[in-house]
């Protein structure tokens, strides 16, 4: 090999280890690159998702920017049908935002959810059962006057009680508003009480009204009723509201002070379903209901006065509790 070949080989191994190093250079580089990509990325706790349909899972891991994945499915007889029966990685798990969380689905046993099926036509009710593995127990009647003729005023179990497959479940449905004569119980649950005063008098029926000065709510709003509303009444029936009211012998300037419950929808890409629920002795009453942006402050004015939780739902999750 005379010294124009020798030459001609070197500059060949020298060119082949420079593309070599620039091809690690590269690589580390790209590596360096997607590292940095990934770590800048917020982190989230993976929410235990056992339990929950796919639609109530997705609802939850979408406000965090986590996905999800079905990667097969499983009998198993305590967990109802359609709904997660394991998660990876498991709740409680701190990830980053992006990530895809994979679920087993239970393909359910003798346990099954019962759907919420009041305020449906009795039509919609009855498929609904069916889908649900349920059947169609004893259907009575009753006068509403909340619920046109044909919808579902109330059923037995209640809605979302684990039970046994193939379980009845028992209607009571809307014959529409009662024949003269029949007096039923109105609604008057967050009225005002003089809405109530001025019925009573037109029925000839007697109303005793107690007072409540530690209600989050206006004087005069009706906290509770006895009896509830569509039970029919006679002239013999105890009908007791309790009324939200100042304590005696306060003036307006020494009422108890207004506070804002303040709330802050979180960052995502599209509106979100908010609901706001007040919970006190009475009861739950919703004190906001409305689509948002991501970003929006929502204030609700609250008396100081009386104790109560307020709930606050995403897309129908409950994500927060607080106590006043």
């Amino acid at each position: 090999m005379d010294n124009r070949e020798n030459l001609s080989f070197v500059r060949w191994w020298e060119a082949a280890i420079a593309l070599i190093f620039l091809g690690f250079v590269l690589f580390f580089m790209f590596q360096w690159a997607i590292e940095g990509a990934v770590h800048s990325r917020k982190t989230q706790v993976v929410p235990d998702l056992r339990g929950k349909s796919l639609s109530a899972a997705l609802d939850m891991l979408s406000p965090l920017h986590l996905g999800l994945e079905k990667t097969s499915s499983d009998f198993d007889a305590s967990v109802p049908i359609d709904s997660v029966l394991r998660q990876t990685p498991p709740g409680g798990t701190v990830v980053r935002e992006d990530k895809i969380i994979r679920v087993v689905i239970s393909q359910g046993g003798e346990t099954v959810f019962v759907p919420g099926i009041t305020g449906l036509p009795l039509r919609n009710a009855e498929m609904l059962l069916r889908e649900s593995q349920l059947a169609e127990g004893d259907v009575s009647q009753a006068y509403s006057l909340k619920e046109d003729k044909g919808i579902v005023l109330s059923q037995d179990p209640k809605a979302d009680l684990g039970v046994a497959r193939n379980s009845a479940v028992s209607l009571v449905v809307s014959d529409g508003p009662p024949p003269t004569g029949v007096v039923l119980m109105p609604d008057f649950l967050r009225k005002n009480v003089t809405e109530a005063q001025a019925w009573a008098a037109q029925q000839n029926l007697s109303i005793t009204i107690n007072q409540d000065t530690s209600s989050l709510f206006p004087t005069g709003v009706i906290l509770s009723q006895t009896p509830n509303a569509d039970t029919m009444l006679s002239s013999a029936t105890a009908i007791v509201l309790t009324v939200s009211a100042r304590p005696s012998g306060q003036t307006a300037s020494t009422s108890p002070q207004t506070n804002e419950f303040h709330y802050e929808v979180p960052q995502g890409a599209s509106e979100s379903l908010v609901r706001i629920v007040a919970i006190d002795k009475y009861g739950e009453h919703e004190i906001f209901n409305g689509l948002r942006k991501p970003g929006t402050k929502i204030d609700v004015p609250l008396n100081e006065s009386g104790k109560a939780q307020i709930r606050i739902f995403l897309n129908g999750i409950l994500i927060e509790e607080k106590d006043l």
